[in-house]
């Protein structure tokens, strides 16, 4: 459990103890080096100076998927590794992955050709290790178009069909960490590593930190530590006197909007190529459909990348492209996301060429960094950090990885010949706490075995959330994200623990008050503090929802 009421015992534990290894990032790459290095043995202490996942692992496709597009730049080796990684990630989390169809259609004239997608996919399937009934059905026009009605019909020659996994990258991160916290991992957002601690033989040995919630110094010792910050990556090396990487980080941005299913009506998630050669996805997803994504050179403040005018041009451009019955335009679209990639940076290529294959880099300090790679290859990158720090001295007695077989938090005995029984058994339970067997379902499929402590919530607060003006469902999350994954503001639980600015943002906008009181009342904020993380929602509903004036784009 990480409750955000109980910072304080965390932060003395922090300064009390040492620690084998000190984990700088609390990103996916982040949580899944915290996880492999506690499941073999060793103490740790990850950090970050924001919320959880709140930069490129909230912000992502939202895919567990193998990088088709790797096949045209002739990168087997990302294909193979990431390809067998889905199946790892969705058996490890099965209540935050879920397999999808997708659909590549080719036409005259594409980058895509029936023989070409054939023996494209066929490789993928053998690189990435498909099962048998997951393998490509290739798909005359009749086919392709019964998948999917309102593809373009004018030079459509067929299509490709094979599975892709989609996620909550934010869950999946936080999911992560909260396996880690449960086999014995200490973990605080909002800590920011201000300078690094060095031995008498220079070597790095821990860090100064920063709480900032209430503004306390934090001294974390370690034996080793582990720069996993992402986009901040550079910024954290320069901390280290001894840094000598010679190495950028080229950032890159990428933008998603989100349309209402009643404008845009898909039903089959699509991969497919714009105007200009890059590959965009359109997927359905909680009777919404996003469409995702663009890959623009980014020189801003990696916290808080915008969707420009420009983006979402672009982006409902390749959809009209594509769906060209469909009419929608700047006012249909709901809400927008932006991430920025850390990708290591090549002379002479375009951002969509270069690779997201991750490097590891160690300094004479002995701080390992980590940088590029990808949402789906999060668990492999983390057995290779932790296999170069056990080949040190100190570290050999510790063994091998083992996250290959270990479950997630919320996922413990749950597989996929199980989990829609369990759904079903616990929507019955539900009603024993006065839940709809409806809701209780709809939770259970998004906290998986941890339901029990939403269904516990609900026993002791009975019918506060009536009082409150919530509905029970958001209410019983909104409690669960403060008590057990560290929740301290709106925006960590309605963006990062619930989606809700993204899916149903009609929703953050009527409860915001009522959720900001709920926050205040359990976690003490003045009446100060209450207004500033109210008007911080207030500024990400903005960004998510302020496009150009209506009818710039028709």
């Amino acid at each position: 459990m990480i409750s955000a009421a109980n910072r304080q015992k965390l932060i003395d534990t922090l300064n009390i103890y040492s620690y084998d290894v000190l984990v700088i990032g609390g990103g996916i790459t982040g949580a899944g080096i915290a996880l492999d290095a506690i499941s073999r043995g060793m103490s740790v202490a990850l950090i970050d100076e924001q919320d959880f996942s709140a930069g490129t692992s909230s912000r992502s496709t939202k895919l567990v998927h193998g990088g088709l597009r790797y096949l045209k730049q002739l990168q087997f080796g990302i294909v193979a590794e990431v390809g067998k990684e889905r199946k790892v990630v969705y058996e490890n989390g099965i209540h935050i992955t879920t397999p999808v169809g997708m659909l590549l259609p080719f036409y005259r004239g594409g980058q895509f050709g029936p023989k070409s997608t054939s023996m494209g996919l066929k490789l993928y399937d053998r690189l990435a290790g498909v099962r048998k009934e997951e393998r490509r059905k290739m798909l005359n026009i009749k086919e392709t178009l019964a998948y999917e009605p309102l593809l373009k019909k004018d030079g459509l020659l067929g299509g490709g069909h094979y599975i892709e996994y989609r996620t909550d990258d934010a869950r999946l991160t936080i999911e992560v960490i909260k396996r880690a916290v449960e086999l014995g991992a200490v973990a605080l957002n909002y800590a920011k590593a201000e300078h690094f601690i060095y031995d008498e033989d220079g070597q790095i040995c821990g860090a100064q930190v920063l709480d900032q919630i209430h503004g306390e110094d934090i001294t974390i010792e370690a034996k080793a530590v582990i720069n996993a910050t992402g986009p901040w990556v550079s910024e954290t090396l320069e901390k280290d006197v001894q840094n000598d990487q010679k190495k950028h980080l080229l950032r890159t941005k990428g933008v998603h909007i989100v349309l209402d299913q009643s404008v845009f009506p898909l039903q089959q998630s699509i991969y497919f190529d714009a105007p200009d050669g890059r590959m965009i996805f359109a997927i359905p997803r909680d009777n919404k459909a996003y469409i995702g994504t663009t890959d623009t050179v980014f020189e801003g403040d990696s916290a808080h990348p915008k969707a420009t005018d420009e983006d979402i041009a672009y982006l409902l451009e390749a959809m009209h492209y594509m769906f060209p019955d469909v009419k929608v335009s700047f006012k249909d679209v709901e809400s927008t996301w932006a991430g920025v990639r850390p990708l290591i940076y090549e002379d002479g290529k375009d951002p969509s060429e270069i690779s997201r294959k991750d490097e590891i880099w160690n300094a004479p300090s002995g701080l390992l960094t980590i940088a590029g790679g990808k949402l789906t290859g999060y668990r492999k990158m983390a057995e290779n950090v932790v296999d170069l720090l056990v080949k040190r001295p100190y570290f050999k007695k510790f063994g091998p990885c083992i996250t290959r077989e270990l479950s997630l938090s919320g996922a413990t005995m749950l597989n996929e010949e199980n989990f829609e029984a369990y759904i079903s058994f616990k929507g019955r339970e539900a009603v024993d706490y006065g839940l709809t067997s409806a809701i209780g379902e709809s939770l259970t499929r998004k906290y998986g075995t941890n339901i029990d402590d939403l269904f516990k919530i609900k026993r002791v607060t009975g019918d506060d959330f009536v009082q409150r003006g919530l509905p029970v469902d958001l209410y019983l999350q909104v409690v669960y994200a403060m008590q057990y994954e560290s929740a301290y503001t709106p925006a960590d639980v309605l963006v990062r623990r619930t989606g809700k600015l993204y899916f149903d943002i009609d929703t953050v906008k009527k409860y915001l008050d009522e959720i900001v009181s709920l926050m205040n009342d359990f976690l003490g904020y003045s009446d100060y503090e209450a207004d500033i993380k109210k008007e911080e929602m207030c500024r990400l509903i903005d960004e998510a929802t302020h496009f150009a004036k209506e009818g710039m784009y028709e």
